[in-house]
């Protein structure tokens, strides 16, 4: 058998200096396990470790391993010897290692591609083994992660026979981070992109950034902000790039840009960005080939065109269609790809913004070169708390659609709120389009197998930046690590993943975890109650989206004002995109638009959304819609608070500092509730006519001092 020494760094052999407290370890705390009969079972199972292969990626999951070990089981576990021993843990190909080989494992291998991996209790040379395989060595890494993960959860291991690949191939974070270091939506502190240092320091951040990504299976980062500075294109920053891509390489994780579609003139010194002139063409191609000779495994670009004030395809006559594959034609010889977004609506005032980017896109199905994708909002306005599925997911059969979610928490509280997203993100990959009949599920439109594609991404927008936590607060944490369990497994439940993100992150106390999984479940259906409940959508303040605002109106743009969206008046309220108003119902299929476009059978959560509605209308509950409005918006606050007074009584489960962050966290939550509640029921008020039900809270302000507060420096705008 073939086996190669591997060489650990210090840090395996010293305390950890990561164990304090502050959230800086995210879900790979590896704390040591407390059940003793547990305990027990795992180090009668584990007893050494063997690396095959010399890659650093190999190296990293070795690490990786021990570390996870060592922390876990409390002990050291020693590295093989000349002969393996019951209890080994082997890792590697069948390529690296002879006894690999031997076990004729390829008929199961062959099922995982080139990232997937296997994790079995096999018998090798003699001796009980469990082995984890696969085609490569970032399959190896996955592999690694996915095993510790099986640990941390206390799960059985004496019998494992777990076969794993990814069901969609690129799963990517994009920062909207500025070279300036400011971050669009980010509530997390500054951009991790050190850009003035780099490529010379290289924070440390940057490795652990790649080592919790690969963790969960994120295998791409867009560096840069989709509202694009064609600097990042230069000379000077792609050295940059490339530093951070030299870091992020063994990890398994690509980078790519963002591409302002106007760079040719801003740093090309041409006089047109026409996608069609072959001037423009050649320009790209050639910044291209500049881009791969800084960084090989260059991903590709990402582009926002055309959408408030970008620019793009469309300010020369040309289409979406054009650009990107202009675009495509570049990155091409070099395997890269082009992510163009759908978030698309004009600088004037459209009949219905949401209708925008379907007219604008369906009619060039079929036209995007093969490594074109089309990225699209997982609904049609703009990451609201609940949206219906974006019409686009099942329309377009020709060209891939990639599912954008934004794991930013920027229309639901912001860096303070509880607001846990898996279920929304699996409230979308969930819904029946009905595009080729019943089951054509979101999901299998971005996993490709609805119209048999084999490109296939999904992108999340990150919450991540300098807090010591990363994220913000501990619990947007679980936002990301749900983020990258659902891109490679989209069928993963909401609250498999949360239970898991529990044990890992938090605690694994069984009188824990049970009330902080209700919590998180329940969380962001009680932001939706307190902020946009029915339907109701896109009414926060101005700008920075943070706090309520549902009078809103002016300025330049009619959809960038909340009355655009809820068309209050003395009748009632909520936005006609039925049959007989916008039609927006027309761009779903069957049964779907039927059943929007019927006050009858649109379901609760959507009613607003799609139906101007009589205060008086009798709701389901016997209610007329201003009382049940009321009474919606009066559950999100009760249970924003019964979330404050569940964490109140689990003090001494985890550590101080994490545990008074929260806290204090949960009452802002709380508190904004009510705001959210008074300041919005005062407002529509105005056009019911009607009293606020007596056995609800009574405002404790007028609408006029919620409507005169201001927020100048807010986080992320």
């Amino acid at each position: 058998m073939m086996r190669r020494c591997l060489l650990l760094v210090a840090f395996l052999f010293v305390p950890l200096a990561s164990q304090a407290d502050d959230g800086y370890d995210l879900w790979l705390r590896y704390d040591p396990i407390t059940n003793e009969a547990l305990l027990e079972q795992y180090r009668s199972v584990i007893t050494e470790v063997c690396v095959t292969g010399d890659s650093p990626t190999f190296a990293i999951a070795g690490e990786e391993l021990l570390r996870g070990l060592q922390g876990l089981l409390a002990t050291d576990v020693p590295l093989c010897g000349a002969e393996i021993q019951d209890g080994v843990v082997l890792i590697g190909t069948p390529e690296s290692s002879q006894a690999l080989a031997a076990l004729e494992l390829n008929n199961n291998l062959r099922h995982v591609g080139d990232q997937g991996y296997i994790v079995w209790t096999l018998t090798v040379d003699g001796k009980r083994a469990t082995v984890i395989a696969a085609n490569t060595d970032i399959g190896v890494l996955y592999g690694v992660f996915h095993y510790l993960r099986i640990l941390q959860m206390g799960q059985p291991i004496d019998r494992l026979s777990v076969i794993d690949a990814p069901g969609i191939d690129r799963r990517i974070l994009n920062h909207w981070d500025n070279l300036d270091r400011t971050v669009e939506r980010g509530y997390a502190g500054f951009s991790l992109w050190d850009w003035h240092r780099l490529p010379d320091y290289l924070d440390p951040r940057y490795t652990d950034y790649a080592r919790a990504n690969a963790s969960i299976g994120i295998n791409g980062t867009v560096l840069t902000n989709v509202n694009a500075n064609a600097t990042a294109l230069t000379p000077l920053y792609l050295e940059k790039v490339a530093a951070l891509a030299d870091v992020f390489r063994p990890y398994g994780i690509q980078v790519y840009l963002t591409a302002r579609f106007s760079a040719p003139i801003e740093i090309g010194g041409l006089g047109t960005a026409d996608p069609l002139d072959p001037a423009v063409a050649e320009w790209w191609k050639a910044k291209t080939d500049e881009i791969y000779s800084y960084v090989p495994d260059f991903g590709g670009f990402l582009v926002k065109a055309n959408s408030e004030g970008q620019p793009g395809p469309q300010d020369y006559d040309r289409s979406h269609a054009d650009g990107a594959n202009m675009l495509a034609d570049a990155v091409g010889p070099h395997g890269g790809i082009v992510m163009w977004r759908a978030f698309v609506y004009s600088n004037e005032e459209p009949e219905d913004r949401a209708k925008q980017a379907y007219n604008e896109f369906v009619p060039l199905d079929g036209t995007f070169r093969d490594n074109v994708l089309i990225q699209v909002k997982n609904g049609a306005i703009d990451f609201q708390p609940r949206e219906p599925f974006h019409p686009l997911f099942g329309a377009m059969t020709e060209t891939p659609l990639m599912m954008e979610f934004q794991i930013t928490k920027e229309y639901l509280g912001q860096g303070t709120h509880l607001a846990y997203l898996a279920p929304m993100y699996e409230e979308v990959l969930e819904a029946d389009t009905y595009a080729r009949g019943e089951g054509s599920l979101v999901a299998e439109v971005i996993d490709g197998t609805l119209y048999h594609h084999d490109l296939t991404a999904i992108a999340g927008v990150s919450n991540i930046g300098t807090d010591r936590n990363w994220s913000g607060s501990i619990f947007d944490q679980a936002n990301w690590y749900a983020y990258g369990r659902l891109a490679w497994s989209p069928r993963l439940g909401s609250e498999v993943i949360a239970d898991e993100w529990i044990r890992m992150t938090l605690s694994r106390d069984p009188a824990f975890r049970g009330p902080v999984k209700e919590m998180m479940m329940t969380s962001r259906e009680a932001v939706v109650d307190y902020m946009t409940p029915l339907g109701l959508h896109h009414l926060m303040a101005r700008g920075h989206h943070y706090g309520p605002g549902p009078w809103v109106e002016g300025g330049p743009r009619a959809d960038w004002t909340s009355v655009y969206y809820h068309r209050a008046d003395s009748i009632g309220v909520g936005f006609d995109r039925t049959s007989s108003g916008s039609d927006a119902v027309g761009q779903y299929f069957s049964p779907v638009r039927e059943q929007f476009d019927n006050i009858n059978t649109v379901p609760e959560e959507f009613l607003l959304w799609f139906h101007h509605v009589p205060w008086d209308y009798e709701m389901p509950s016997g209610r007329i819609l201003w009382d049940e409005l009321a009474y919606r918006y009066d559950r999100g606050v009760q249970a924003a608070r019964a979330m404050q007074e569940t964490w109140n009584g689990l003090e001494g489960y985890i550590d101080d500092g994490r545990y008074e962050q929260i806290k204090a966290f949960l009452a802002i939550q709380a508190n904004e509730a009510v705001w959210w509640r008074d300041s919005s029921l005062l407002y529509f008020q105005t056009f019911s006519g009607r009293p606020i039900p007596e056995d609800i809270e009574q405002p404790a302000h007028t609408l006029q001092y919620y409507m005169s507060l201001r927020f100048p420096y807010a986080p992320g705008n």
